[in-house]
């Protein structure tokens, strides 16, 4: 594989700062290296990328890599990315914002290590080599860049029944950008050990970019132990597609934590929902958009975790979930803790009737009652107060004792012990 990009320029940001001190034999970044009278402090050589990636790459482990604008992986390309290494990406402003895009045929190769997660972050992360998060950035800092896109060829429930679709946050004209088709199978890569951080830049009004956005990604795409940290806009969204995900990690989204859409016909088991005061849904569930590709999707094992204080809710939203637009799938052992007092999980008119259709099922939810500041387990809303019917089509609420449970001894959700790799567990 090519080792640097045609298109990558090299800028040594700083040499030695010492007379008599060892110059870098190359232009790259010595983890290991110490400073002492013999010796050289020295930062990180930083590689820029810009433009479409069109030859199979590798972004090697000895350096810092900074996106300059949109930057696309082209079709029949693969992207690799080594265990341990940093991408930032520059501010950008509007449309060209910062991101990399997995374009439909393209591939990503970015399998870290526990020891070693690759990390997408900001320019102003002042992170190196070797270290789980820097100091300069607060985890609930959002916005600075855009971050990660992968669009693929599996099916999507679009408006006109169309079978591709712009992805959101990227130009109508970047045609990197659409996504969708009929492969159920399609094979975009691999994405393991991966945190994506401080993302989710405006390009227009009311439009910003996912921390991960999934546009129509096949079920032959590997994506597990995956982390969000502090984005603007969601955490994750899912367009559509059959893409499996487990192990992963939200944390502090500036608007929803998990998002679904476009009849997404895949699962989300084993994850983490931890939110901040700007968060606003845990899960925002929609159905299918069109007439085609009515798929179902899994939400299995996962601890939804509220942001409160003294039994209230911290911020102006941080609802629990809502499920909206006929949304189709099953929900179960489901977590929820530490949410104040009157937060909820919602069926908007249209899920009402899938939900007394069948097509929308809730198995096995825990709320876990949220604690004051003394510790003490605060009277919490009862379970018809938790689930809520917008109308009267469905019996949502008064069906809810059947399918989940008020407890303080929790059974249900995701096992913890699979982050300790994260930003969020190392925090």
């Amino acid at each position: 594989m090519k080792k640097v990009l045609l298109l990558v320029s090299l800028v040594l940001l700083m040499g030695c700062k010492k007379q008599g001190c060892t110059d870098p034999t190359a232009l790259n970044y010595n983890p290991h290296a110490t400073q002492d009278d013999n010796s050289c402090d020295y930062n990180a050589v930083e590689n820029e990328i810009t433009g479409n990636i069109t030859e199979d790459t590798t972004l090697t482990n000895d350096r810092i890599w900074v996106l300059n604008g949109r930057v696309s992986v082209v079709n029949g390309v693969t992207l690799t990315i080594e265990a341990g290494t940093i991408i930032k990406g520059n501010a950008g402003t509007g449309a060209n914002s910062s991101c990399l895009i997995i374009a439909m045929g393209g591939k990503i190769n970015a399998v870290g290590t526990p020891e070693q997660p690759i990390i997408f972050t900001s320019i102003t992360d002042d992170i190196q080599y070797g270290q789980n998060h820097g100091t300069i950035l607060d985890p609930t800092i959002r916005g600075l860049w855009g971050g990660v896109l992968i669009c693929g060829k599996a099916p999507i429930s679009a408006p006109g029944n169309i079978h591709s679709f712009q992805i959101e946050g990227i130009p109508a004209s970047d045609q990197n950008g659409l996504y969708g088709g009929t492969n159920e199978n399609d094979n975009s890569g691999i994405m393991e050990y991966v945190s994506i951080r401080h993302g989710g830049a405006n390009i227009g009004a009311g439009n910003e970019i996912n921390g991960l956005t999934l546009g129509g990604v096949g079920s032959s795409t590997v994506l597990n132990n995956i982390e969000i940290v502090a984005n603007q806009d969601d955490g994750i969204e899912f367009f559509g597609g059959t893409v499996n995900i487990s192990n992963l990690l939200v944390w502090n989204a500036g608007d929803d934590a998990i998002d679904i859409d476009q009849g997404f016909g895949g699962s989300v088991t084993n994850s983490v929902v931890v939110m901040g005061e700007s968060t606003d849904h845990g899960l925002e569930v929609d159905g299918p958009e069109g007439g085609i590709n009515m798929n179902s999707f899994l939400l299995d094992s996962i601890t939804l975790i509220g942001s409160s204080e003294d039994c209230f809710p911290t911020g102006i939203d941080g609802e629990i979930a809502d499920y909206r637009a006929g949304a189709i799938g099953t929900s179960s052992n489901i977590l929820c803790k530490d949410f104040g007092i009157g937060t909820d999980v919602s069926l908007t008119q249209e899920s009402e009737q899938t939900y007394v259709d069948g097509t929308l099922v809730f198995h096995n939810w825990q709320i876990q009652n949220p604690v004051d500041n003394e510790g003490n387990i605060c009277f919490g809303s009862p379970l018809s107060m938790i689930f809520s019917n917008s109308t009267s089509t469905s019996f949502f609420s008064q069906d809810a004792d059947t399918f989940a449970t008020i407890t303080n001894t929790p059974t249900v959700g995701a096992d913890l012990n699979d982050f300790s790799w994260t930003y969020y567990m190392n925090y």
